[in-house]
């Protein structure tokens, strides 16, 4: 395959970016996107240019490095597929492809196609884990009996990689259905029961300290997840939000 890669290129995040045109040959249609970014480097160094900085770890698609917009669509046009698992067979021989970083002002470019994604590390800290006794008392998992429609909603929950495409996506660049995500994973448990509604309550509002957007429903991102988180989790944030500020404010 023959294409034409147009890469957004930016220095930091105060530089001003701009598009930068590449045509690549001989792509094999078997490979990986992320595959033939790296052939694409090569060829830049091979030149003598910078070659363009991009996120990838795992390439398993289950770490949510490899977040970028692929011709306008957060990780490429297939569904339920993340940027490191799209193979160049989704693509045409000829095909001119656009690829540019998240964009959302919580989260500025570092440099070309890579993003600041630490906001949600911080919106994970103030509330997206449990406090247990790890002395040698812990019980195991399968020892607390849980009905299975909520071990299997906890577990779709826990699905979520913390790509950010949900934002990126966003109209409003709004972070809920990561937030969600990651406050029902715990909910839907006993053992994230007993600190439930702190934890609504502090995730919501570090989600605002970081300068996130409110939902308004459009539903973009539960289509560009590539894990397929559902709409219905922020209905039951929203609901556990309102409970738990009720709750604090009669104290």
């Amino acid at each position: 395959m023959d294409l034409t890669l147009k890469v957004w290129r930016q220095k930091d995040s105060k530089a001003k970016g701009k598009i930068e045109t590449y045509p690549i040959s001989n792509v094999s249609a078997d490979s990986s996107f992320l595959e033939m970014m790296d052939v694409l480097n090569d060829n830049l160094i091979n030149d003598g240019k910078e070659p363009v900085a991009f996120d990838h770890d795992c390439r398993e698609g289950i770490c949510g490095m490899c977040s970028m917009f692929i011709n306008g669509q957060a990780h490429g046009p297939a569904r339920g597929t993340t940027t490191c698992q799209l193979h160049m067979r989704s693509f045409k021989d000829g095909e001119t492809i656009y690829i540019e970083p998240w964009r959302s002002g919580s989260m500025p470019v570092i440099k070309d196609l890579v993003v600041d994604r630490s906001a949600f590390d911080r919106i994970q800290q103030a509330g997206g884990f449990i406090s247990v006794n790890t002395s040698g008392n812990t019980q195991d998992a399968n020892a607390v009996p849980i009905p299975k429609i909520n071990a299997d909603k906890a577990f779709d929950a826990a699905a979520c990689i913390g790509c950010a495409a949900c934002v990126a996506t966003c109209k409003n660049s709004s972070a809920m259905l990561f937030v969600a995500a990651k406050v029902s994973q715990y909910s839907y448990l006993p053992q994230g029961e007993v600190e439930a509604k702190d934890r609504v309550i502090n995730m919501v509002n570090q989600m605002d300290k970081e300068g996130f957007g409110n939902c308004t429903n459009t539903g973009a991102c539960e289509v560009e997840c590539p894990k397929g988180i559902s709409l219905e989790y922020i209905a039951r944030m929203n609901r556990e939000y309102i409970a738990a500020t009720i709750s604090s404010e009669k104290k």
